[in-house]
């Protein structure tokens, strides 16, 4: 993968990372929830 095809991969992870983020409510979210965020995270971090 080119450069310029992974950093557009990275940044099209990260804004789904963010939506999500942004639409979860505090009082509604559950430990599964904050599981797949750090799973997110996870791929992200493996992607760099």
């Amino acid at each position: 993968m080119a450069q310029e095809e992974k950093l557009q991969d990275l940044k099209i992870r990260l804004a789904a990372f963010m939506s999500r983020l942004d639409e979860m409510e505090p009082e509604e979210t559950s430990v599964q929830d904050i599981d797949q965020l750090i799973q997110m995270l996870e791929e992200l971090e493996k992607k760099m």
